[in-house]
């Protein structure tokens, strides 16, 4: 039975929207395959799930009046894909628990997993929340907080994004214990509040497929799921259970001193001297002196790195140590042409960075031993 018939480069774009969530290793089998709902018509559907997370994308390349469902290697299904020939017509057929495709003078034929044991998630009838956003400011929301979640943390709750819902604005944190990330921007007007965790990986897969584009992407949020459509792509994630720190008590606002720095300059700065760090800890020095910044880092084989950076610095002269790599994290996500550098002339006392053109951004960096 032919239930689909596509060009290669239609179908591959759909697959790879939505391959990312499946693990190449699986305790269930099903897991490790792409379901595929062909629908009356011409509309089919291809879902893939990792039990905690599902994504769906739609696209109009079916064949046949009848209804067929199927599931099949996501892995092997798209590699197939990739090495056909570019522009060519691709022929799917299923028969005898066996999907064949065709295109060209290349045959494949694929075993099949009946699509009635793909576990599907279930979505709640009413949502507690639901609100509509430009993808570019759900992107950008995501993009400045996103590296600061933690990974594979026994504090599972810090193994994602912390979402706030409430008064017409989403506020989004992360933080791995060693820093934090704080971003906000408004939104179309909702009822109610809601504070939720959302997991790491569906943050990632969604940095991944969200565009900077006005496209409008749609958001829902109940007690247990958040859903996130947009184009022709429907995300369901689990929620982290879990009580999220307070983050309003880690980011001060009695810092003494601030002074901006140029982005790039800093940048290159930062990664001339991680060079020399020791590649366990990642440690840099700061010494601030009297519009002066010294950075500096040094390894076990007693090699030394140090820049000086001018700065409009009024102050006692101090150091203290930072790892390298929480700070090239943050610049390497803003676009913003300058920083600001919010500190106390203390070496035990953290950091915040912000940037002029984004008001609502903050990061803060806990300072280490050196």
């Amino acid at each position: 039975m032919r239930f689909l018939y596509v060009v290669r480069e239609s179908l591959l774009k759909t697959l790879s929207n939505i391959v990312g969530i499946v693990e190449r290793r699986n305790t269930m089998p099903i897991l490790s395959n792409i379901m595929i709902r062909k629908y009356k018509g011409n509309k089919v559907a291809f879902v893939t799930t990792d039990i905690e997370v599902q994504m769906t994308t739609y696209a109009d390349c079916g064949s046949g009046d009848s209804e067929v469902s199927t599931t099949v290697s996501a892995r092997k299904f798209l590699d197939i894909l990739k090495a056909l020939p570019d522009m060519s017509s691709i022929n799917v057929e299923l028969h005898d628990n066996k999907l064949y495709i065709e295109s060209s003078k290349s045959r494949f034929n694929l075993q099949t997993i009946s699509s009635e044991e793909f576990p599907m998630m279930s979505c709640p009838d009413n949502w507690d929340i639901s609100i509509n956003l430009p993808q570019r400011d759900t992107k950008n929301l995501f993009g400045m907080v996103y590296f600061s979640m933690a990974q594979q943390d026994i504090r599972y709750y810090l193994n994602g994004m912390f979402l706030v819902f409430k008064d017409n604005c989403i506020v989004a944190v992360s933080t791995d214990g060693h820093r934090l990330s704080y971003n906000s921007t408004t939104a179309n007007e909702f009822e109610g509040c809601k504070e939720v965790i959302v997991p790491r990986k569906t943050i990632l897969e969604l940095q991944r497929l969200l565009q900077d584009s006005d496209d409008i992407i749609r958001i829902d949020v109940s007690s247990s799921q958040i859903k996130f459509c947009f184009r022709d792509i429907e995300f369901i994630s689990k929620l982290v259970e879990g009580k999220f720190p307070d983050f309003r008590k880690v980011i001060p606002n009695n810092y003494p001193i601030s002074f901006s720095i140029k982005r790039e300059y800093f940048q290159g700065s930062l990664q001339r001297v991680a060079i020399l760090t020791n590649d366990k800890f990642k440690g840099v020095r700061f010494h601030f002196e009297d519009d002066n910044l010294k950075i500096s880092s040094s390894n076990t084989d007693h090699e030394e790195a140090q820049e000086e950076l001018e700065i409009i610095y009024r102050g006692d002269a101090f150091d203290v140590g930072f790892n390298v790599n929480y700070l090239l994290d943050v610049i390497s996500n803003l676009k913003s042409e300058n920083l600001i550098w919010s500190i106390t002339p203390d070496s035990n006392a953290s950091v915040l960075i912000t940037v002029p053109d984004t008001p609502n951004f903050k990061y803060v960096v806990m300072p280490m031993r050196i």
